[in-house]
């Protein structure tokens, strides 16, 4: 197949990349960055935006099917540079992929989009969408979400997948934040240590993305759904970085600070910080202190049955594979 994967050159992106070109499938990355790794194993590669309407339209032509997985993510940044990527791209995504005659289309939500600050015990894709969002991030990937469902037709199959605390080797985002803040000494845990948290390993993830593009056919359970992506082991969120931490010979998080005064800080934080347009980040917010010290596990069942989602690697063997990543 020619597929073409947006944000092709970021931590999921790339992993679906190797994956498709592994299988023989002929791959576009579409991505604003240069990634001379992926046209060194095969991939082909397009610079743009996808808030630009016409790049992306001609790098859909001639597709098979395409993966958007390409978003603004983050605890902080401003309601446009949330919206524009994450809400604006996806539309034009869509719009290229109906103008082109794309028959495919899978998109990389996330379990935020349902994120009302409450925990998350076992909930499967009934969970509606709240009222309110508690980030920009979580409001622009539910409003681009419910875009996808929407467009869902025989001409044009959609499939939404929501990976949880996505981990592993070439990790940029959550592993280094979390390292980084731990050597400093800056961070604490939140709450009591006993919420329990999904979490996914990249190469599943990846794999979730390719079980449900073979999936998504036409009269397909598949098309038009969301699914939660997840190990299905959940754990103690705090023992488990310590543990990490302590593989990489990194004291572990002693420090504790109670889960109400954390929420406070970071509303607090937040309020600072847009009224008076400082720049750079807060230290903590709420979203930030939601996905840390409240529990968020899922019912991955449909997935299963759905899309025949198994984990691929083991907890053991995934954490192995990042400790040594780490440690290079």
């Amino acid at each position: 197949m020619k597929i073409l994967v947006t944000g092709g050159g970021g931590f999921l992106g790339r992993y679906i990349v190797e994956q498709l070109l592994a299988r023989g499938d002929a791959v576009t990355v579409f991505a604003r960055g240069i990634y001379p790794e992926l046209e060194q194993v095969g991939a082909t590669l397009i610079r743009g935006d996808i808030s630009d309407k016409s790049a992306i339209s001609q790098a859909c032509h001639g597709m098979d099917a395409v993966f958007h997985v390409a978003a603004k993510a983050g605890y902080w940044g401003t309601w446009e540079s949330f919206y524009r990527p994450n809400v604006i791209g996806t539309k034009n995504i869509i719009n290229a992929c109906k103008a082109n005659s794309v028959p495919k289309l899978v998109y990389t939500s996330s379990p935020s989009v349902v994120s009302d600050g409450k925990p998350k015990e076992g909930i499967d894709e009934s969970y509606p969408y709240p009222n309110r969002n508690i980030s920009f991030y979580s409001a622009t990937k539910a409003e681009a979400e419910q875009m996808i469902c929407a467009s869902n037709s025989n001409n044009l199959l959609t499939v939404s997948l929501r990976p949880r605390l996505i981990w592993g080797p070439r990790d940029t985002q959550l592993l280094p934040r979390m390292i980084a803040r731990a050597k400093s000494g800056l961070l604490f845990q939140i709450g009591d240590g006993t919420n329990k948290s999904d979490i996914t390993y990249v190469e599943d993830a990846a794999h979730a993305h390719l079980l449900a593009l073979d999936a998504l056919e036409i009269g397909s359970a598949v098309a038009g759904q969301v699914y939660f992506i997840t190990h299905d082991e959940p754990v103690l969120l705090w023992n488990w970085l310590n543990n990490f931490f302590r593989q990489l010979d990194i004291p572990p998080v002693t420090r504790k600070i109670p889960y109400f005064v954390a929420y406070m800080l970071g509303w607090i934080f937040e309020l600072v910080y847009r009224s008076f347009n400082l720049s750079g980040k807060p230290r903590i917010t709420r979203l930030l202190v939601n996905a840390l010290a409240n529990t968020h596990y899922y019912d991955i069942s449909r997935a299963k049955h759905d899309l025949g989602y198994q984990p691929q690697v083991s907890m053991e063997e995934g954490l192995e594979k990042t400790v040594d990543y780490f440690r290079e």
